[in-house]
């Protein structure tokens, strides 16, 4: 607990900042003496307010500006929140950054900058709000999806997104069925929703959307036959790169990669090729310790599916597929639930080749200690 007298330096330092600019060294002290005395201590005085709103101002665009906000519960900074969100859209700063945007219930500013012309930044704000999880994932991007004038990269973007979400991944299917889904978007569709979790989606998926012939229609050899095959691994590392198969979005090798799953950069020193083997057929047999996926359904209506990375007497945080975490208040949290599959999708065999298994099996072979 703060003494008195710190408490009166701390408040003095806040007072002092107001009537002059804040140098950048003094900026930390200032921030921690606003954030120690508190939501209720500094909004209740108007030197106090003053000296949050200057220290916004020298914030604007970093992820302390975010966490202020929050903390604050400062209203009318969704431009400056959506600013953040596209700078960082797999980090924590930008995904809640985002939610707050999304939680403030007017998302004008958000569609603005959606239907914009810097489509770099657009892009990066999909996919930020793809990592949110948020239930209104559907209303802002399947207009989006259909909108043939505008980038493919930022509409191929706005489908991986949606396949993130059940509601987002079912929009996409309607679309397929009633043959509104554009042709230039249908091949990353197919490859995002023939790998969802949610089995009467992935059904659909592959009556509506089915993989491209050569990858998963033919039946694989038997097991032994195919530990036999010779793989090349330079190939190897191609295919696992690839986006349909996507290994990439989900783990880390020397490096390059998103770090949501086990790092892989020394993975052969630890499982043979059968085991390898079996760890991309059949995913869920055998999930790592640390790295179970749960479920977690929000009383807003939101779904976030990922792995629990902490958790406190008051929040929890929840990496999701992307790598990017969220941090939930429990009083916000409706329920959760482990679940028995793997945040690793079934059936990835179905997006390779036979050959293009043996090569990937090569590859992650030769990645041990050094």
């Amino acid at each position: 607990m703060l003494t008195l007298r710190t408490t009166f330096c701390l408040l003095a330092l806040a007072l002092a900042a107001v009537a002059q600019p804040i140098e950048p060294e003094k900026l930390n002290t200032l921030i921690e003496a606003l954030t120690r005395l508190g939501p209720d201590a500094v909004n209740a005085n108007p030197r106090l307010k003053d000296a949050l709103v200057k220290v916004l101002v020298a914030t604007r665009g970093t992820p302390q500006f975010v966490q202020l906000v929050q903390q604050f519960k400062v209203a009318d900074q969704n431009a400056s929140l959506i600013e953040v969100a596209a700078k960082h859209p797999t980090d924590e700063a930008g995904v809640t950054a985002l939610r707050l945007v999304l939680a403030s219930g007017d998302t004008a500013a958000l569609a603005a900058a959606l239907k914009g012309t810097n489509v770099a930044a657009a892009t990066k704000l999909v996919e930020a709000l793809g990592n949110t999880g948020a239930k209104q994932l559907p209303a802002l991007l399947l207009p989006l999806v259909t909108d043939t004038q505008r980038d493919v990269p930022l509409r191929k973007q706005a489908v991986r997104a949606l396949a993130r979400t059940q509601d987002g991944a079912g929009g996409l299917l309607k679309l397929a069925s009633a043959d509104k889904l554009p042709a230039d978007l249908k091949f990353t569709a197919s490859a995002e929703l023939n790998a969802v979790r949610w089995p009467e989606l992935k059904a659909e998926a592959a009556k509506l959307l089915p993989l491209p012939p050569g990858q998963g229609d033919k039946a694989l050899p038997p097991v032994a036959e195919l530990l036999a095959m010779k793989g090349d691994a330079k190939r190897g590392a191609e295919v696992f790169s690839r986006e349909t198969v996507g290994c990439a979005k989900c783990h880390v090798v020397n490096g390059q990669g998103v770090d949501f799953g086990p790092a892989l950069s020394e993975i052969g020193s630890k499982l043979g090729k059968d085991a390898l083997l079996e760890s991309i057929l059949d995913p869920s047999a055998g999930i790592s310790f640390g790295f179970e996926a749960w479920t977690i359904e929000t009383k807003s209506g939101e779904e976030i599916f990922g792995l629990l990375v902490s958790e406190t007497g008051e929040e929890v945080s929840v990496k999701t597929v992307g790598g990017a975490v969220t941090k939930l208040k429990k009083s916000d949290v409706a329920k959760r639930h482990p679940s028995k599959l793997s945040s690793m999708p079934a059936g990835l065999q179905q997006a390779m080749t036979v050959q293009e298994i043996a090569d990937l099996l090569e590859y992650l072979a030769l990645l041990k200690k050094k």
